[in-house]
């Protein structure tokens, strides 16, 4: 399918369902699309962080995205990260995921080599060029050591370069700035801004942003799009009691003991242990080198699905 004007609403970034062997489990993946299209979902956004795409091989990667798509056959918008450290790189896996189906395509910044704003402006103006598809920049300076600046933001917006942004960094700052800017016509209409954060989407709404990618919307898609239609309607103090709750089940994905593990496999293993205990995957496998929670954890994520009504 086309992008909508603009997009908007719940956009979660799908996780990516594995089989014990560390095969993409097809059959967990679509029956978890389902579960979130089922919610009321915007659209779908594959091989992000939360879908593990750095630890997917080139071929996962195109099956992931060629699964999706087939499955909701133009239902939904279906975004795709290419996530790689060179323009090159992130090229050809923009134009794979786009030959597998894809709508658009994510992009971070370079990384590995330390790259400056001349280079990162460089790299997305290239990538649009080469791949003729909307490309929407991902801010992830926790992963990518670069920040993208609100200028820079502004400006490829306004070049009809980037048709959107995913922003997961801690600068509210810059967020805002980007979101007042826009409000005062710095870019065409159709750009969108999206907050990776699942703690201060009501806040976030509320500033502006267009919508939510929230690593937690996997476990409870219904209650992302319950927050963001309460948001629309101006329902403010009922947002505020739904972010609340998600704020305290989010507490799930600290439940790795980080004397065995880092937060990363803590928060992955959360989300997939979660998946799991719902029926809506297979198994809560977690791509290597991670590792994976025991039953102690488990039963405490457990505790937290309880704890929110959803087991």
């Amino acid at each position: 399918m086309t992008l909508p004007a603009r997009l908007t609403g719940v956009i979660p970034p799908v996780c990516t369902p594995l089989n014990p062997r560390g095969e993409v489990d097809t059959a967990s993946l679509t029956r978890l699309v389902d579960q979130l299209v089922g919610a009321g979902v915007n659209g779908l956004f594959l091989l992000g962080s939360s879908s593990e795409a750095a630890f997917l091989t080139d071929r996962q990667r195109v099956t992931v995205v060629e699964t999706v798509a087939a499955h909701v056959g133009g239902g939904v918008p279906v975004l795709a990260g290419a996530i790689d450290m060179t323009t090159p790189r992130v090229v050809e896996h923009a134009r794979a995921a786009l030959a597998a189906g894809a709508d658009a395509i994510v992009a971070t910044a370079p990384f590995y080599t330390r790259v400056q704003p001349q280079e990162i402006e460089r790299h997305f103006r290239e990538l649009a060029h080469r791949i003729q598809a909307p490309v929407l920049a991902y801010d992830l300076p926790v992963a990518v050591h670069s920040k993208l600046g609100a200028d820079l933001v502004l400006t490829l917006a306004a070049d009809g370069v980037l048709a959107g942004l995913k922003d997961s960094s801690p600068d509210l700052g810059a967020f805002r700035e980007v979101l007042r800017e826009l409000r005062d016509g710095a870019a065409g209409e159709g750009f969108a801004v999206l907050t990776g954060s699942e703690l201060i989407v009501d806040a976030a709404l509320l500033l502006g942003a267009d919508g939510v990618v929230p690593g937690l919307g996997n476990v409870d898609p219904h209650g992302y799009v319950r927050l963001v239609a309460h948001c629309e309607r101006g329902e403010w103090k009922e947002a505020g009691a739904e972010q609340d709750r998600l704020g305290r089940l989010f507490a799930l994905v600290d439940e790795g003991s980080p004397g065995r593990m880092g937060r990363g496999s803590s928060a992955i293993g959360g989300f997939k242990t979660a998946l799991h205990l719902r029926g809506w995957i297979d198994h809560p496998t977690t791509a290597e080198p991670q590792i994976p929670l025991d039953e102690r954890e488990t039963e405490r994520v457990a505790h937290h699905l309880a704890v929110a009504g959803l087991l």
